[in-house]
Protein backbone atom coordinates (compact mmCIF):
# COMPACT_ATOMS: atom_id res chain seq x y z
CA UNK A 1 0.00 0.00 0.00
CA UNK A 2 1.42 3.36 -0.97
CA UNK A 3 1.94 6.33 1.35
CA UNK A 4 -1.22 8.10 0.17
CA UNK A 5 -3.45 5.16 1.09
CA UNK A 6 -1.58 4.46 4.31
CA UNK A 7 -2.19 8.06 5.40
CA UNK A 8 -5.82 7.15 6.12
CA UNK A 9 -4.85 4.92 9.03
CA UNK A 10 -2.17 4.12 11.61
CA UNK A 11 -0.16 1.00 12.49
CA UNK A 12 -0.78 -0.73 9.16
CA UNK A 13 0.05 -4.46 9.40
CA UNK A 14 -0.30 -6.99 6.56
CA UNK A 15 -2.11 -10.11 7.79
CA UNK A 16 -3.15 -11.86 4.57
CA UNK A 17 -2.55 -11.79 0.84
CA UNK A 18 -4.77 -13.64 -1.59
CA UNK A 19 -5.11 -13.76 -5.36
CA UNK A 20 -7.34 -10.69 -5.44
CA UNK A 21 -6.35 -8.51 -2.50
CA UNK A 22 -4.12 -7.73 0.45
CA UNK A 23 -5.67 -7.51 3.92
CA UNK A 24 -4.25 -5.35 6.70
CA UNK A 25 -5.01 -4.64 10.33
CA UNK A 26 -4.88 -0.96 11.25
CA UNK A 27 -6.39 1.84 13.27
CA UNK A 28 -8.82 4.20 11.57
CA UNK A 29 -10.00 7.32 13.41
CA UNK A 30 -9.23 5.70 16.75
CA UNK A 31 -10.94 2.39 15.94
CA UNK A 32 -9.41 -0.98 15.10
CA UNK A 33 -10.19 -1.83 11.52
CA UNK A 34 -9.52 -4.19 8.64
CA UNK A 35 -8.20 -2.68 5.41
CA UNK A 36 -8.73 -4.59 2.17
CA UNK A 37 -6.77 -3.41 -0.86
CA UNK A 38 -7.28 -4.81 -4.35
CA UNK A 39 -4.05 -4.69 -6.30
CA UNK A 40 -3.48 -4.46 -10.09
CA UNK A 41 -3.16 -7.66 -12.13
CA UNK A 42 -0.14 -7.48 -14.45
CA UNK A 43 -1.61 -10.04 -16.87
CA UNK A 44 -4.62 -7.83 -17.71
CA UNK A 45 -4.73 -4.72 -19.86
CA UNK A 46 -4.61 -1.73 -17.47
CA UNK A 47 -7.92 -0.25 -18.63
CA UNK A 48 -9.70 -3.63 -18.30
CA UNK A 49 -8.08 -4.30 -14.94
CA UNK A 50 -9.12 -0.90 -13.60
CA UNK A 51 -12.72 -1.36 -14.77
CA UNK A 52 -12.99 -4.90 -13.36
CA UNK A 53 -11.38 -3.96 -10.04
CA UNK A 54 -13.75 -1.02 -9.55
CA UNK A 55 -16.74 -3.22 -10.44
CA UNK A 56 -15.79 -5.93 -7.94
CA UNK A 57 -15.06 -3.40 -5.22
CA UNK A 58 -18.47 -1.79 -5.76
CA UNK A 59 -20.18 -5.19 -5.74
CA UNK A 60 -18.48 -6.09 -2.47
CA UNK A 61 -19.56 -2.87 -0.76
CA UNK A 62 -23.13 -3.27 -2.02
CA UNK A 63 -23.28 -6.89 -0.87
CA UNK A 64 -22.11 -5.93 2.63
CA UNK A 65 -24.71 -3.17 2.81
CA UNK A 66 -27.51 -5.36 1.47
CA UNK A 67 -26.66 -8.10 3.97
CA UNK A 68 -26.92 -5.68 6.87
CA UNK A 69 -30.25 -4.44 5.51
CA UNK A 70 -31.45 -8.08 5.42
CA UNK A 71 -30.45 -8.57 9.07
CA UNK A 72 -27.25 -10.50 8.35
CA UNK A 73 -24.21 -9.62 10.44
CA UNK A 74 -21.35 -8.19 8.37
CA UNK A 75 -18.53 -5.74 9.20
CA UNK A 76 -19.51 -2.08 9.13
CA UNK A 77 -17.86 -0.09 6.35
CA UNK A 78 -15.94 2.93 7.63
CA UNK A 79 -14.62 4.31 4.34
CA UNK A 80 -14.28 3.31 0.68
CA UNK A 81 -11.60 4.61 -1.68
CA UNK A 82 -12.70 3.66 -5.20
CA UNK A 83 -9.66 5.31 -6.81
CA UNK A 84 -7.20 3.45 -4.59
CA UNK A 85 -9.34 0.27 -4.55
CA UNK A 86 -9.42 0.11 -0.75
CA UNK A 87 -12.16 -0.67 1.77
CA UNK A 88 -11.81 0.23 5.45
CA UNK A 89 -14.15 -1.86 7.61
CA UNK A 90 -14.89 -2.92 11.15
CA UNK A 91 -12.64 -5.53 12.75
CA UNK A 92 -14.76 -8.34 14.19
CA UNK A 93 -13.25 -9.99 17.30
CA UNK A 94 -13.75 -13.75 17.34
CA UNK A 95 -12.60 -16.89 15.57
CA UNK A 96 -13.38 -18.24 12.13
CA UNK A 97 -15.97 -20.97 11.88
CA UNK A 98 -13.23 -23.14 10.41
CA UNK A 99 -11.21 -22.86 13.63
CA UNK A 100 -14.30 -23.29 15.80
CA UNK A 101 -15.38 -26.53 14.09
CA UNK A 102 -11.80 -27.85 13.94
CA UNK A 103 -11.18 -27.10 17.62
CA UNK A 104 -14.37 -28.97 18.49
CA UNK A 105 -13.84 -31.85 16.06
CA UNK A 106 -13.95 -34.35 18.96
CA UNK A 107 -17.62 -33.42 19.50
CA UNK A 108 -18.89 -32.57 16.03
CA UNK A 109 -22.55 -33.13 16.88
CA UNK A 110 -22.47 -31.36 20.22
CA UNK A 111 -25.19 -28.79 20.85
CA UNK A 112 -22.84 -25.81 20.46
CA UNK A 113 -21.42 -26.99 17.14
CA UNK A 114 -24.81 -27.98 15.72
CA UNK A 115 -26.28 -24.64 16.86
CA UNK A 116 -23.52 -22.70 15.08
CA UNK A 117 -23.82 -24.76 11.88
CA UNK A 118 -27.60 -24.38 11.84
CA UNK A 119 -27.05 -20.64 12.19
CA UNK A 120 -24.94 -20.74 9.01
CA UNK A 121 -27.84 -22.42 7.20
CA UNK A 122 -30.20 -19.71 8.41
CA UNK A 123 -27.83 -16.94 7.30
CA UNK A 124 -27.35 -18.41 3.82
CA UNK A 125 -31.10 -18.80 3.37
CA UNK A 126 -31.62 -15.14 4.30
CA UNK A 127 -28.85 -14.11 1.89
CA UNK A 128 -30.40 -16.07 -0.94
CA UNK A 129 -33.87 -14.78 -0.05
CA UNK A 130 -32.40 -11.33 -0.69
CA UNK A 131 -30.78 -12.57 -3.95
CA UNK A 132 -27.25 -12.12 -2.57
CA UNK A 133 -24.74 -14.64 -3.89
CA UNK A 134 -21.52 -14.82 -1.88
CA UNK A 135 -19.43 -16.56 -4.53
CA UNK A 136 -16.70 -17.85 -2.21
CA UNK A 137 -18.38 -19.58 0.71
CA UNK A 138 -16.00 -21.29 3.11
CA UNK A 139 -15.94 -21.61 6.89
CA UNK A 140 -12.89 -19.32 6.80
CA UNK A 141 -15.13 -16.51 5.53
CA UNK A 142 -17.36 -16.63 8.61
CA UNK A 143 -16.40 -15.19 12.00
CA UNK A 144 -18.03 -16.50 15.17
CA UNK A 145 -18.59 -13.84 17.80
CA UNK A 146 -19.99 -15.05 21.10
CA UNK A 147 -22.97 -13.05 22.27
CA UNK A 148 -22.67 -11.42 25.69
CA UNK A 149 -26.44 -11.86 26.15
CA UNK A 150 -26.14 -15.65 25.79
CA UNK A 151 -28.80 -15.66 23.07
CA UNK A 152 -26.83 -17.84 20.71
CA UNK A 153 -23.85 -17.42 18.38
CA UNK A 154 -23.46 -14.39 16.15
CA UNK A 155 -21.80 -15.27 12.85
CA UNK A 156 -20.42 -12.49 10.68
CA UNK A 157 -20.09 -13.10 6.95
CA UNK A 158 -16.95 -11.63 5.39
CA UNK A 159 -15.02 -11.49 2.10
CA UNK A 160 -17.66 -10.66 -0.51
CA UNK A 161 -15.05 -10.02 -3.20
CA UNK A 162 -16.69 -12.45 -5.65
CA UNK A 163 -20.28 -11.63 -4.72
CA UNK A 164 -23.08 -10.80 -7.11
CA UNK A 165 -26.81 -10.14 -7.14
CA UNK A 166 -28.86 -12.93 -8.70
CA UNK A 167 -32.32 -14.43 -8.36
CA UNK A 168 -31.35 -17.57 -10.30
CA UNK A 169 -31.72 -20.90 -8.49
CA UNK A 170 -28.62 -22.08 -10.39
CA UNK A 171 -26.41 -19.42 -8.79
CA UNK A 172 -27.80 -20.18 -5.32
CA UNK A 173 -27.29 -23.91 -5.87
CA UNK A 174 -23.68 -23.29 -6.92
CA UNK A 175 -23.19 -21.18 -3.78
CA UNK A 176 -24.30 -24.15 -1.65
CA UNK A 177 -22.13 -26.55 -3.63
CA UNK A 178 -19.04 -24.37 -3.21
CA UNK A 179 -19.66 -24.33 0.54
CA UNK A 180 -20.20 -28.09 0.67
CA UNK A 181 -16.92 -28.78 -1.11
CA UNK A 182 -15.04 -26.34 1.14
CA UNK A 183 -16.81 -27.62 4.26
CA UNK A 184 -16.07 -31.31 3.67
CA UNK A 185 -12.50 -30.51 2.61
CA UNK A 186 -11.79 -28.49 5.76
CA UNK A 187 -13.80 -30.75 8.06
CA UNK A 188 -13.50 -34.43 7.02
CA UNK A 189 -16.25 -36.88 8.04
CA UNK A 190 -18.68 -34.06 8.72
CA UNK A 191 -21.42 -35.05 6.25
CA UNK A 192 -24.01 -35.29 9.05
CA UNK A 193 -23.09 -31.82 10.23
CA UNK A 194 -23.45 -30.33 6.75
CA UNK A 195 -26.82 -32.05 6.41
CA UNK A 196 -27.99 -30.14 9.48
CA UNK A 197 -26.84 -26.93 7.77
CA UNK A 198 -28.95 -27.81 4.73
CA UNK A 199 -32.00 -28.61 6.86
CA UNK A 200 -31.67 -25.24 8.56
CA UNK A 201 -31.36 -23.54 5.16
CA UNK A 202 -34.55 -25.31 4.08
CA UNK A 203 -36.41 -24.07 7.16
CA UNK A 204 -35.57 -20.41 6.50
CA UNK A 205 -35.59 -20.35 2.70
CA UNK A 206 -38.60 -18.80 0.99
CA UNK A 207 -38.22 -21.00 -2.10
CA UNK A 208 -35.74 -23.81 -1.47
CA UNK A 209 -37.10 -26.47 -3.87
CA UNK A 210 -35.62 -25.05 -7.12
CA UNK A 211 -32.39 -24.16 -5.28
CA UNK A 212 -32.00 -27.70 -3.91
CA UNK A 213 -32.82 -29.14 -7.34
CA UNK A 214 -30.01 -27.09 -8.92
CA UNK A 215 -27.73 -27.94 -5.99
CA UNK A 216 -28.22 -31.67 -6.69
CA UNK A 217 -27.59 -31.11 -10.41
CA UNK A 218 -24.34 -29.28 -9.68
CA UNK A 219 -23.38 -32.06 -7.26
CA UNK A 220 -23.88 -34.65 -10.01
CA UNK A 221 -21.79 -32.64 -12.47
CA UNK A 222 -19.05 -32.38 -9.88
CA UNK A 223 -19.08 -36.13 -9.23
CA UNK A 224 -18.89 -36.87 -12.95
CA UNK A 225 -15.86 -34.60 -13.33
CA UNK A 226 -14.21 -36.35 -10.37
CA UNK A 227 -14.86 -39.81 -11.87
CA UNK A 228 -13.62 -38.80 -15.31
CA UNK A 229 -10.62 -36.92 -13.90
Amino acid sequence: MDAKKAAYCDDLKLIKQGAEAKVYKAEFLGRNCIVKERFPKKYRLPEIDEKLTKKRLTQEVRALQRCRKAGIATPAIYFTDLVGSVIFMEEIPGCTMKDFITNNSHEKLSDKVVCAVEKIGEILAKMHNADIIHGDLTTSNMILKTSEQNDGPIIYMIDFGLSQSSSLAEDKGVDLYVLERAFLSSHPDSEDLFEKLLQSYKSFSKNCEPVFKKFEEVRMRGRKRTMIG
